[in-house]
């Protein structure tokens, strides 16, 4: 184990969550304006989440959700955020931890983020990024035309780390 107390690459993934938290607690308070809308991903079977079974047994270990028009009760804390959507116009409330987030991103504006999860930050292996980040289909996603153009930008800070 690593006696270095400088954890840069631990302290980098909490600023990173600070920026998702701090979106999601001005959504909460003031809703999304203009285009904005933010894509979550998360894993499933990380400590502390919170969704129907039947949404986890279909999404396996990741799922993404869309927060654009169609969301409700949305609450931001410290340490999660609550949210109530619609899955075949059943409202379910989903609870996400920040530590079970794996990539955020608000394609209005080209911008993304993508976490290592806890027990990656002590892997000296780097690992490679998802490929891409896909709405769910069960989600009420904006048609494909009305989404803004470009691929946006993933900071993934995989080069930076100590190998």
């Amino acid at each position: 184990m690593d006696s270095d107390p400088f954890r840069y690459d631990s302290w980098i993934e909490e600023a990173l969550r600070s920026v998702i938290r701090r979106s999601l607690t001005y959504a909460s308070e003031n809703g999304l304006p203009g285009e904005h809308h933010f894509f979550l991903t998360f894993r499933t079977d990380a400590a502390g989440v919170e969704i129907p079974g039947y949404l986890k047994s279909e999404h396996g270990e990741e799922m993404t959700i869309i927060l654009q028009h169609q969301f409700e009760e949305l609450i931001v804390n410290e340490d999660a955020v609550w949210v109530t959507l619609r899955f075949n116009g059943t409202p379910e409330r989903l609870r996400i931890p920040f530590d079970a987030m794996v990539s955020f991103a608000d394609p209005s504006v080209n911008f993304g983020l993508q976490m290592k999860m806890p027990n990656e930050l002590e892997d000296d292996e780097a690992q490679d990024p998802p490929a891409a980040m896909n709405a769910d289909s069960d989600m009420d996603a904006p048609p494909a035309a009305k989404r803004p153009k470009g691929t946006g930008e993933v900071i993934a800070l995989d080069s930076f780390r100590k190998k």
